[in-house]
């Protein structure tokens, strides 16, 4: 059965509601800078003006020291437009010493799971809201639209939406996006482990990692 964008839409803020109802103040998006994660933040910010404008729009933003500028300059710009209160959680290592993508669990653990998750520990966030959806990958394509951490809650509120239902939603409703994908990148990464070459949506990530999704998701990689 196909279902239109509008249902999804429509589904994901019932969501979005569901997770209020439940968690209220103790949450926040994982917000990457990407094109699902704003698209996250875009509804996210819309439902509390709707149902509690005082309270703060919380985003967490991994800032693992080897991001595109691109992305970062999207994120405080964007940032400051939409008055979003985000929370930078940086890795606690010398780059210049690190072995940058060597070994892509080890990169990823270090670089970006370990940061998000003592931020989401210091912040006391309950709910975290992500921009994964299923048909990105294979892994994600069994993945239920909420999963249980340790200490927090998953929540994968455009799970069902396709990258097309992405950006005619962006186009739609006027959402900015990175200028990188006006250069050809359809997924955004680290520097090392992300090109514009290929023609799979996330064919321009290192192989080896796509490789290994599922033992980063364990691990607590969105």
């Amino acid at each position: 059965m196909t279902i239109t964008l509008a249902e999804k839409i429509s589904l994901s803020c019932s969501r979005l509601a569901q997770i209020y109802n439940e968690y209220g103040s103790n949450v926040a998006v994982g917000w990457t800078g990407g094109k699902d994660s704003t698209v996250v933040l875009y509804l996210w910010r819309n439902f509390l003006a709707e149902v509690a404008p005082d309270m703060s729009v919380r985003a967490i933003n991994v800032d693992t020291g080897c991001k595109f500028p691109e992305v970062l300059a999207f994120r405080d710009q964007w940032a400051r437009a939409w008055n979003i209160d985000v929370q930078v959680a940086r890795p606690d290592f010398d780059l210049s010493r690190y072995p940058l993508a060597a070994d892509p669990i080890s990169c990823c653990g270090d670089l970006k799971i370990k940061p998000l998750q003592a931020m989401i520990s210091k912040l006391g966030i309950a709910a975290l809201l992500t921009g994964v959806r299923a048909d990105e990958h294979s892994d994600r394509a069994q993945r239920s639209w909420l999963e249980e951490y340790d200490d927090h809650l998953r929540a994968l509120p455009i799970l069902e939406w396709t990258e097309l239902d992405i950006w005619t939603f962006h186009v739609k409703n006027s959402i900015p996006w990175c200028s990188l994908y006006n250069q050809g990148y359809r997924s955004l990464g680290c520097v090392p482990c992300t090109s514009s070459s290929g023609k799979g949506e996330r064919s321009g990530r290192d192989s080896r990692k796509e490789a290994q999704m599922e033992q980063l998701r364990s691990l607590g990689y969105f």
